[in-house]
């Protein structure tokens, strides 16, 4: 995205808009391979149904296929995007149905549908850090484990 120390901002917002539209693409299609490509090497990322951070492209992607085991038909629903250079924050909305277990929670076969936020640092055309903060309680609620408030 940068070259030689000079950065054009409309140009690289553009870039980064059709990266992240990408790889939302890469994960309603649950290509993990392909997930694995929009990463860096050096990738770092922080989300909310996570102990701790992972780290690489290939954490990225097995971050992915964790939630993809506990829900096979998940897909991402772009809600709102924000781009302002290299940064991105994605707003979006996923939906499944609850076939396998994540968090130890085993399946309940219930429909979900959790709201969240990816927030993304992209340089040289690769995420270099992301945040993922989505409604964990949410899903609890969806799946039976908290009730409505």
């Amino acid at each position: 995205m940068r070259t030689g120390g000079i950065t054009n901002p409309g140009r690289e917002a553009g870039e980064v808009t059709r990266l992240v539209r990408d790889l939302l693409e890469a994960w309603n299609a649950h290509d993990l391979g392909r997930i694995e490509t929009f990463y860096a090497p050096g990738y770092e990322g922080v989300d909310v149904g996570l102990a701790g951070p992972h780290r690489g492209p290939q954490s990225a992607s097995r971050n992915m296929e964790r939630y993809l085991r506990a829900f096979p038909d998940l897909r991402f629903v772009e809600q709102d995007l924000i781009v302002q250079g290299v940064r991105a924050v994605l707003v979006w909305k996923a939906h499944g149905t609850h076939e396998g277990k994540l968090m130890n929670i085993p399946p309940t076969r219930r429909p979900i549908a959790v709201h969240g936020t990816s927030v993304l640092t992209v340089e040289d055309g690769k995420v270099v850090r992301g945040l993922y903060v989505w409604d964990v309680a949410g899903l609890l609620r969806s799946i039976g484990l908290l009730p409505e408030l």
